[in-house]
């Protein structure tokens, strides 16, 4: 097991290792898993990533915001949502 390093982040190396290849993992891109990948490119991938994810909640958002303020409260129904979500 690795000492722990000395600037002071409270992790050592091979802590960091693994949680890089946890957040390698969640990228949606495969061929970034193969290869050795620096830690920047990473960070940058899932920062990226992140933001896509954030608009496209924002967007879905504003999509079943706008259908359900178009609908009468009869019409809403666990059916019609389910298909909403679907999309």
């Amino acid at each position: 097991m690795s000492s722990r390093n000395n600037r002071g982040s409270g992790f050592t190396q091979d802590e960091i290792n693994g949680l890089l290849l946890k957040l390698q993992a969640l990228l949606p891109d495969p061929t970034s898993r193969c290869t050795r990948v620096p830690t920047s490119k990473i960070l940058e991938e899932m920062c990226s990533y992140i933001k896509r994810l954030r608009r496209e909640v924002d967007d879905l958002s504003e999509r079943l915001s706008q259908s359900l303020s178009s609908m009468d409260s009869d019409e809403l129904n666990a059916d019609f949502l389910r298909s909403l979500l679907q999309q």
